[in-house]
């Protein structure tokens, strides 16, 4: 491991390291900080060459870099195969020519030759339409970004596999005229339940309660760590909460400068005491939902947390928030295994909307078939073994990489 200082750039307040402790608007300035490591990458390059370099979609200056050593590079990417289809190809990501204003993003594009319900809310299209195709404070859109690296890398490297998204894994490969390659979900190991509640008692309160419920009854919420969901937004899910009448267990991440629980409505312990938990913080993510009471999964659509899910077949209730987790969500629609909770003309949700939507997944009939093929989705994102063979087919392609390159 080789430790490199992040510059110090305005805008960028210090130990700002990675998109989770900024707001979305801020993330322009840890980019621009990003391409400062230019050349001090290109000094341990010139020392120590290795076979070749994995890079993610930011750090669009490594091929460049790479190349003035010889050293092929392959791009990584944490986004669906569907995400990166919709971006679209190169030549549309520098330009946007064939989209050329938001509402255009609130469908699927044309270069999309199969039935496909992957878009963006007309609420968020226009922010996604500018940071596609407009430069921030790095001097960069994202678009051209993506762009650079999809030209200079030798192969592109998808977290993702050909049982769920064949469709778009194949397209992709047409759009970007390179190896596309699926590596699996990478689906994460579980660690023993046991092992969480000897170290941490207040867990094993939590897994005791568990415990106690029905199997498949009981929903799990979370938003995951990127999205700093404000006061406003807590309360009307809490009410949706309340009102669904099921047994849950909320992992909350409280807003910036709140320290306890009054982060929720007021009574909201009291009333629902008996029905739930909501817990600020850590969790064991993992063990939650490996429980057999869980029974559905309210959340961000996070691609990370997708593919946790619906590795223990868990049927998921969509409310996305920033970034690729809205075509994340009509993704899931699509495959149906997901219900996308309805919003409002201005991207607002209500706790009946949210009520209603945590029912029909969970205990209502009209939900029945998305409940059966999430728990089909088990054998395919469960599949330790399926995706250990996707990982061994990557690293042959990385040893040929390797031969070529000598």
């Amino acid at each position: 491991m080789v430790e490199i200082p992040l510059p110090s750039v305005e805008g960028l307040q210090e130990n700002c390291e990675a998109t989770m402790d900024l707001q979305p608007e801020q993330a322009q300035h840890l980019k621009k900080a990003y391409d400062m490591l230019a050349e001090p990458i290109e000094n341990i390059l010139e020392k120590n060459l290795p076979d070749f370099i994995v890079v993610d979609f930011a750090a669009h200056w490594i091929p460049e870099s790479a190349a003035k050593f010889g050293i092929p590079t392959v791009f990584f990417s944490v986004y669906t195969a569907a995400t990166l289809v919709y971006l679209g190809p190169p030549g549309e990501l520098t330009s946007g020519k064939r989209r050329t204003c938001a509402e255009q993003f609130t469908k699927p594009p044309d270069w999309i030759t199969f039935p496909s319900l992957v878009a963006h809310r007309p609420d968020y299209a226009p922010i996604a339409f500018r940071n596609l195709h407009f430069p921030d404070k790095s001097g960069l859109s994202s678009g051209q970004r993506l762009a650079k690296l999809v030209k200079g890398c030798s192969s592109i490297a998808v977290k993702s596999c050909l049982e769920f998204e064949g469709e778009y894994i194949n397209l992709l490969e047409e759009l970007y005229r390179r190896p596309v390659i699926p590596i699996g979900v990478l689906p994460p190991t579980l660690v023993a339940k046991e092992r969480q509640v000897e170290t941490n008692s207040s867990w094993s309160t939590t897994f005791q309660w568990l415990d106690k419920q029905k199997p498949k009854s009981v929903l799990f919420v979370g938003f995951g760590s990127e999205y700093k969901m404000p006061r406003e937004q807590i309360h009307e899910l809490a009410f949706a909460i309340e009102l669904s009448r099921l047994p849950f267990i909320w992992i909350l991440r409280k807003p910036e400068g709140a320290d306890s629980l009054d982060v929720l409505p007021l009574g909201f312990i009291s009333r629902t005491s008996n029905m739930g938990i909501v817990s600020l913080g850590w969790a064991p993510q993992l063990e939650i939902l490996s429980h057999p009471a869980i029974g559905g999964c309210l959340f961000h659509s996070g691609w990370g947390s997708i593919i946790e899910c619906l590795g223990f077949g868990h049927p998921l209730i969509l409310m996305p928030m920033v970034y690729d987790q809205g075509l994340n969500a009509r993704l899931l629609v699509e495959k149906e295994v997901g219900h996308e909770v309805p919003r409002n003309a201005d991207g607002s949700f209500s706790q009946d909307d949210v009520a209603r939507s945590i029912r029909l997944v969970m205990v209502e009939t009209e939900g029945a078939s998305l409940r059966r093929k999430a728990a089909e989705m088990k054998n395919v994102f469960g599949n330790q073994e399926r995706h250990d063979d996707y990982i061994h087919k990557f690293i042959q392609n990385l040893e040929n990489l390797k031969v070529v390159s000598v």
